[in-house]
């Protein structure tokens, strides 16, 4: 724990560094609003001192005490407010550069990070984690400020009135700093588990609300009312734990401020009785010993505060330094008119090093050819398609497209190279119109609407209350899986790039409407090399190369026709889907 402190707070202060005119000004407003409000406990001494006896009140000049009272009253909260403003904006400022710089780079990650990070839980970072680290900072600034210019201040007033006194407040007081040090050195420790704490239950939270169909359908709701209440419970006990042991440092450092307090109201009246001082001043060093114990009290505080920040800004700095995925070369060729070809050359790859997948795998792909890729589920079809794409990158071998080896090449160029429609289908928040165009925000409205029309979606946009304007949600709100699907379509049919990718994109449409789609795809595929991924094997009869591929290894190749007169194993997959 000694050790994460530093180490989270030095790059977390890089994010202040950019705005410290800023924090200069607000050092300048602390000291004006400390330096008015230490000034009052002179003016209410010298009041006191005014009124001697009952009948012996000297009222004008309690009334000229009053008005320079408030007069240093209203400076002190113009000074609070202008100081709070800047302080502020230096946080907000920062925590804007901290959440922009953690989502860019989580653009930039691999995609096995993502696959392999919870998506509630990243959420949490990008959310709950900086909007902690926000309110750290935003106390540490305002409080941190004013309590070191405080303690400075009343130091400096006290000994101007009384020496051997002010020696009893300063020996006291630094007691509270020990016991607020005592008790955060576990507290950070118990915020980090509660910060990852909320972003497991964040995560559950996020998996059981996009699975709410699929929950009521199997009647789980039990089951997940079960494990939320168990990552609840978690969460309570941690929290419990955290908020417990930061809630001992307010009250024992009280109690330390308390004591200042009692000692410098015993001595200061002996003191007093002695002639050391008038009562007026025994009233304002009363006053100014406990301004003096104060920040100390705020400091712990801020301090404790700070160990959830810290917490939080660890986890989120944890994105920030995460390796980016392998840049391109600076002379990384740029696919700008890919012929089609593509040839694959003893591929190997694996998610885990220990846990072979793909091996020695090659293939040959002509220009314009329909290759289909079948096999049954974990066979590595779909790896093989991120490959191609380089969401992974082979561990052996090599993929060439038009001659060029893909990873000699830009991402941007090979993946622009794709057109993609996959089972999952995703759409944005945003007007119809902006969905189908997401990969060409240029088209024109005849391009959206023909683009629509060959994907059979026109009709059902026409029908919608808004037609192409209507606004629909990530999930597509009222839109049935088949519709989300024939959008994903018309998105692909819009940009028409040279070579296609069809992982299941018919998964989710009813017969009919898969016949009409079938007969689009077959006019958009025209002269485009085509990978087609399908487990309903009528639906790639006519494809001109049929790869059937077994625990990551091809097994055969061919036609239907040829493979189905081989009687191996497409032709079994093949007849067990017409079975009764």
């Amino acid at each position: 724990m000694k050790q994460k402190n530093p180490s989270v707070l030095k790059p977390l202060m890089r994010y202040v560094k950019p705005h410290m005119g800023l924090l200069f000004v607000s050092l300048i407003f602390a000291v004006i609003s400390v330096a008015a409000t230490l000034y009052a406990p002179i003016l209410v001494g010298d009041a006191v001192d005014l009124i001697v006896t009952k009948d012996n009140v000297d009222f004008d000049g309690v009334r000229a005490v009053l008005i320079k009272l408030g007069i240093t009253v209203a400076i002190t909260a113009a000074a609070q407010w202008l100081m709070s403003l800047c302080t502020n904006k230096v946080t907000y400022y920062a925590v804007r550069d901290l959440r922009n710089d953690a989502f860019s780079n989580l653009q930039k990650l691999p995609l096995s990070y993502i696959d392999g990070t919870k998506q509630g839980d990243m959420i949490s970072r990008l959310v709950s984690d900086i909007e902690n680290v926000s309110d750290g900072l935003l106390m540490g600034f305002a409080q941190l400020f004013t309590g070191l210019v405080t303690i400075v201040g009343t130091l400096g007033f006290m000994l101007s009135i009384n020496v051997r006194i002010t020696l009893v407040v300063v020996f006291i007081t630094p007691l509270s700093l020990f016991v607020a040090r005592f008790i955060s050195r576990n507290t950070f420790r118990l915020f980090k588990r509660q910060t990852e704490a909320r972003g497991e239950l964040t995560a559950l939270a996020e998996e059981m609300v996009g699975s709410a169909k699929t929950i009521k359908a199997f009647s789980y709701q039990q089951e997940a009312e079960k494990r939320f209440e168990e990552d609840n419970q978690k969460l309570r006990s941690v929290w419990v734990r955290a908020v417990f042991f930061s809630s001992l440092t307010n009250p024992c450092t009280r109690f330390i401020n308390g004591l200042v307090y009692t000692f410098t109201g015993i001595v200061g009246a002996f003191t007093a009785i002695g002639g050391g001082f008038t009562v007026g001043q025994l009233s304002c060093f009363l006053t100014y010993a406990n301004q003096y114990t104060k920040p100390f009290n705020e400091i712990s505080g801020v301090i404790t505060e700070l160990q959830s920040a810290l917490a939080a800004a660890g986890r989120v700095l944890d994105v920030i330094n995460e390796p980016c995925e392998k840049p391109d070369a600076d002379d990384a060729y740029v696919l700008e008119a890919p012929d089609g070809t593509l040839r694959a050359e003893n591929v190997r790859f694996s998610y885990v090093p220990e846990v072979p997948l793909i091996e020695d795998f090659s293939l040959d792909v002509k220009s314009g050819q329909h290759i289909a890729i079948v096999g049954p589920t974990g066979c590595g079809k779909t790896t093989f398609i991120n490959l191609l794409m380089r969401f992974y990158d082979v561990t052996g071998g090599q993929i060439i497209v038009s001659g060029k080896p893909i990873n000699e090449c830009t991402r941007s160029s090979l993946r622009s190279s794709y057109g993609m429609v996959l089972q999952d289908t995703w759409l944005k928040t945003g007007t119809i119109k902006e969905n189908i165009a997401y990969a060409k925000p240029d088209a024109t409205m005849d391009e959206i609407v023909a683009a629509a029309k060959s994907a059979h979606c026109h009709s059902f946009i026409k029908r919608l209350s808004d037609g192409y304007d209507t606004v629909i949600t990530e999930d597509g709100g009222s839109l049935s899986a088949g519709q989300k699907q024939l959008l994903c379509i018309a998105r692909v049919m819009l940009s028409l790039p040279p070579m296609l990718i069809l992982d299941e994109a018919t998964s989710s449409i009813d017969t009919r409407t898969e016949i009409l789609i079938q007969r689009a795809f077959t006019k958009m595929m025209q002269g485009r090399t085509s990978f087609i991924i399908a487990h309903r094997l009528s639906t790639i009869r006519d494809a001109d190369c049929i790869i059937v591929m077994r625990s990551g290894h091809i097994v055969e190749q061919g036609t239907h026709d040829q493979l189905m007169t081989a009687g191996g194993f497409y032709a079994s997959l093949y007849n067990s889907q017409f079975e009764s």
